[in-house]
C-alpha cells in the first residue's frame, strides 16, 4: 500500500524586520544578564562577562542600527528581566551565561531563513561567537546550537519546516 502524500502549506517566509527584532532582543537580554552574571563572578570569569557584556552592547547597537536603516523602530530593551532559574553563586551565574549565549544563538539562526542573503549570511556568522561562547561558559558544546527550542521531546532537531512527503516506516522520521 502507497501512502498518498497530503499537502502542506507553503512555509511562510521569514520577514527581515521582525527576525532582526528577535536578535535585538536576545542582545538586551545578554546585555542585562551578563550584569548579573558578572557581579556573581570573580576573576578570569568576571572578566570573560565584561568581555562578552561589551560584545552584546555591540552587537545590540549593530542590530539597532539595521532596524533603523530598513525604516523600523528598534524594540526597546525592559527594564527587568526573568531569569530563567535563580542566579545566587558563580555556578549558577556561569549557567546564565550559557543560556544567555543559547538565546542568542537561537535568534540569529531566524535570521538565516529570511530571503535576504545578505541577512542571512549575517544571521550565519552571528549564530558562531555566540555558540562557542556558550560551550565556554558550558565547559561543552551541544549539537545544533541556537536548536533548542527546535527539539522534540526524544532528542531529534525538529524543524521549524514540513519535512516533506511521508518517510518510509522504520526511519524513525515523524509519520513513521
Amino acid at each position: 500500500m502507497t501512502a498518498t502524500p497530503t499537502p502542506t502549506a507553503a512555509p511562510q517566509p521569514v520577514r527581515p524586520v521582525p527576525a532582526l527584532q528577535a536578535a535585538l532582543a536576545a542582545e538586551h537580554t545578554a546585555v542585562y544578564g551578563y550584569g548579573i552574571a558578572g557581579a556573581l563572578l570573580t576573576g578570569g570569569d568576571q572578566a570573560a562577562a565584561l568581555a562578552d557584556w561589551r560584545t552584546h552592547e555591540q552587537a545590540r547597537d549593530t542590530l539597532e542600527a539595521m532596524i533603523v536603516k530598513l525604516g523600523a523602530t528598534p524594540v526597546a530593551a525592559s527594564p527587568a528581566y526573568a531569569l530563567p532559574f535563580a542566579v545566587n553563586d558563580a555556578r549558577s551565574a556561569r549557567r546564565l551565561a550559557a543560556a544567555l549565549e543559547d538565546g542568542v544563538t537561537q535568534a540569529y539562526l531566524g535570521l538565516v531563513a529570511v530571503s535576504d542573503t545578505t541577512l542571512r549570511t549575517f544571521g550565519a556568522l552571528a549564530m558562531q561567537p555566540p555558540a562557542l561562547r556558550a560551550a565556554a561558559w558550558r565547559g561543552s558544546t551541544v549539537a545544533f546550537p541556537g536548536m533548542g527550542v527546535l527539539v522534540s521531546a526524544w532528542g531529534a532537531p525538529r524543524p521549524p519546516f514540513p519535512l516533506g512527503p511521508p518517510y518510509p516506516p522504520g526511519l524513525g522520521m515523524p509519520g513513521s
